[in-house]
């Protein structure tokens, strides 16, 4: 029992074997796949392999790297989007100031924007933070007790988990806490309170150790919660067990409501 909280099915690197992908996941264990838009076309994409597929859910949002893009239309199919049953998210959605492949300002206005779209339609946000994250506190300070969802990837100090579980918010581990040099991660990843821990892959980016270096796919994030299960002190089955519990509470997948 295992659910891959952020994956990108919807992308071409899996055109060409999306089913294959599907199989193995399902013979790894995995219940669920959330797979997460970064532009409006995967977005719709998303919505279709998740009417599809049983297992899969779909997040919509705008990727920080494609918010400049962004026109009058777009929060209307946001909302078009969300109206699916199996739309359990908006995301991904955040800053990224290490690419900067939108402006700074129009990141920062996008991502206040798609957080207000996320109140309005009471969904979780999956959010997207790279070498940004005095700003993503900043914005998310004020929506205290208003919003819930996760970082994704997280890649924060001690300082900021604390901050952000205190902020209601879930903190998801990848493929990098299975890397040689990623000790602060691992530590940081031992603390999270076990109620606020979820797991995922990024696919097709991120692949953990042993498959670094190729494409990452859903099965492979049993890697990472083999790893963090060491991390923990637990076995494998229980980490699976209750990060897919807290995915399914967050997210409102199966039986369980969201937080």
């Amino acid at each position: 029992m295992v659910i891959d909280t952020h994956a990108h099915l919807e992308m071409e690197a899996f055109d060409g074997d999306r089913e294959a992908v599907l199989e193995r996941a399902a013979a790894a264990g995995l219940t669920a796949i959330i797979t997460v838009g970064t532009t409006l076309p995967d977005c719709e994409k998303a919505v279709a392999l998740a009417r599809q597929y049983p297992p899969v859910y779909a997040a919509v949002g705008i990727h920080p790297h494609e918010v400049k893009g962004i026109d009058a239309s777009t929060y209307d199919m946001l909302r078009f989007f969300s109206r699916e049953k199996k739309v359990v998210a908006i995301g991904e959605i955040g800053l990224d100031f290490f690419y900067d492949l939108s402006p700074r300002d129009v990141q920062l206005r996008r991502f206040t924007e798609q957080l207000d779209l996320a109140e309005e339609l009471n969904l979780p946000v999956i959010i997207h933070d790279r070498d940004a994250h005095a700003e993503t506190l900043g914005l998310l300070r004020p929506r205290k007790g208003r919003l819930r969802g996760a970082l994704h990837c997280f890649s924060g100090d001690a300082a900021m988990a604390r901050e952000c579980i205190a902020l209601g918010f879930h903190l998801s581990v990848a493929g990098p806490v299975t890397y040689r040099k990623a000790d602060q991660l691992r530590d940081v990843a031992r603390e999270i309170p076990p109620e606020r821990l979820l797991i995922e892959t990024d696919a097709p980016y991120l692949s953990p150790q042993p498959y670094r270096g190729t494409r990452n796919e859903p099965a492979y994030v049993v890697e990472t919660a083999k790893r963090l299960a060491e991390i923990r002190g637990m076995q494998a089955g229980e980490l699976g067990r209750l990060t897919a519990t807290n995915a399914r509470r967050l997210f409102g997948i199966g039986e369980a409501q969201p937080a």
